[in-house]
C-alpha cells in the first residue's frame, strides 16, 4: 500500500461528495473509481468541487471499478439495508473492504438478522471487513454513550437527546424531516415510511449490546413539530402557521418493563438551540452536552473517512462501531495508519 490507500466511491449525492472530497483532501488517499447513476462521464473532481479534475470519471460499472484492486470501497447510497444489500455483497464477493453510510448497517443485528448474518459470512469466506457509520447512527446517539460509560462502575440508565435547528441544514434533511407539512401530509409521509430518522431501533440495540443488555420491549414515536403563530424560514422555505417545522422523534428500549433507554431526536426550523447531550444514570452518574450540536454533514463525512484504517485493520466480518478501536481524526499521511 506504498502508493496510498486506494478507494472506490459509490454514490456521489450531496452527502456522499463530501466524503469524497474530504477523502482526497487527505494525504495518503487516491481515489481510482467514482460509481454513479448520473453525469456518467463528467470527472469526479468537478463533481464533488475539490478544485482539480482527477482524471476519475463517473461510471455505473461497479464490477469494473473494484477490478482496480481498491482497499476500501467507500458506500454511500441509500438507508434501507434490504435495497443496498446486493451492492455490498458484489463488494464483498470482489474482496474489497467496505465503509458504508446505510443507516440500517449500522447495527443490524437484531432488526435484520438473516441479513447481517448473511453478509457476516460472506464477508469472513473473502476476508473483508464491513462497517456500517456515519453521524447519527454511527456517533452521536451510539458510539459516543457507549464511550461515556467507560469510566462508570455501573450504568442503570443512558438518555441520548440530539436537538437541532434545521434551518443550516441542507434541503433533502429539512424535507426529510417534514418541514412545510400540513398535519394530513405529515402523517401521510409518516405512514409511507418516508420520513423519519432511520437508525434509532439500531442506535438503541448497539448501546443496548455494548452494555450487555437485552432490550425486550421497544417502541418508537414519531409526531410533528408545529409552528403555533409566526412564520419560519430557511434558505430554502418559508413554514406557515398550521405547517410542520420539523420532527419529534423518540425511541424507548426496557428490559423486564423498565425503561434503560431513551433516544430524543429532535430537528425543526426555528429551534432555539442545538445541542447533543448524554444523561447517564449509574456510578458515577453523568451529563455530557456538546454546545451547538454536532454539525450532521461535517460529521457524517468526518467519521466516514476517520474510519477506513481501522476498517482495512480489522478482522474480516461484519462489524460495528463498538467493535473498532476509537476512531480518531489524523493529521499525516494516513497511509502510515495502516497495518501499524
Amino acid at each position: 500500500m506504498a502508493d496510498g490507500i486506494k478507494f472506490v466511491h459509490i454514490g456521489l449525492g450531496p452527502m456522499g461528495a463530501n466524503i469524497c472530497k474530504l477523502a482526497c483532501q487527505k494525504e495518503g488517499f487516491e481515489l481510482v473509481g467514482a460509481i454513479e447513476k448520473v453525469n456518467l462521464g463528467q470527472d469526479a473532481g468537478e463533481v464533488i468541487k475539490v478544485g482539480k479534475k482527477l482524471g476519475v470519471p463517473l461510471s455505473d460499472d461497479l464490477d469494473a471499478a473494484l477490478a482496480l484492486n481498491p482497499d476500501i470501497a467507500v458506500h454511500s447510497t441509500l438507508s434501507s439495508l434490504e435495497q443496498v444489500k446486493d451492492q455490498l455483497i458484489t463488494i464483498i464477493r470482489a474482496g474489497v473492504n467496505i465503509v458504508s453510510t446505510c443507516e440500517e448497517l449500522s447495527y443490524p443485528w437484531e432488526t435484520q438478522t438473516a441479513i447481517a448474518n448473511e453478509l457476516d459470512t460472506l464477508a469472513k469466506e473473502n476476508n473483508v471487513t464491513l462497517l456500517g457509520t456515519g453521524v447519527n447512527p454511527g456517533f452521536c446517539m451510539d458510539t459516543f454513550p457507549i464511550v461515556a460509560t467507560g469510566i462508570c462502575q455501573e450504568v442503570r440508565h443512558i438518555r441520548v437527546a440530539r436537538i437541532q435547528d434545521a434551518r443550516s441544514r441542507r434541503l433533502p434533511f429539512q424535507k426529510k424531516i417534514g418541514a412545510g407539512c400540513t398535519p394530513k401530509e405529515f402523517e401521510e409521509l409518516k405512514q409511507a415510511g418516508s420520513l423519519r430518522h432511520v437508525g434509532l431501533e439500531e442506535s438503541t440495540n448497539m448501546v443496548a449490546a455494548a452494555m450487555g443488555w437485552k432490550i425486550d420491549e421497544y417502541c418508537e414515536t414519531i409526531d410533528p413539530i408545529m409552528t403555533e403563530e409566526n412564520e419560519v424560514s430557511s434558505k430554502y422555505m418559508t413554514v406557515k402557521p398550521g405547517q410542520a417545522v420539523g420532527v419529534e422523534q423518540i425511541a424507548i428500549g426496557k428490559m423486564k418493563g423498565e425503561e434503560v433507554i431513551r433516544m430524543e431526536f429532535r430537528a425543526y426550523l426555528g429551534a432555539p438551540e442545538s445541542y447533543d447531550a448524554v444523561y447517564i444514570t449509574g456510578t458515577p452518574d453523568m451529563e455530557v452536552v456538546t454546545k451547538d450540536g454536532i454539525h450532521g454533514d461535517i460529521a457524517t463525512a468526518s467519521v466516514t473517512v476517520n474510519a477506513i484504517p481501522r476498517v482495512i485493520n480489522a478482522l474480516a466480518g461484519l462489524l460495528t462501531m463498538k467493535d473498532l478501536p476509537p476512531v480518531h481524526a489524523y493529521a499525516g499521511d494516513w497511509n502510515r495508519l495502516i497495518n501499524n
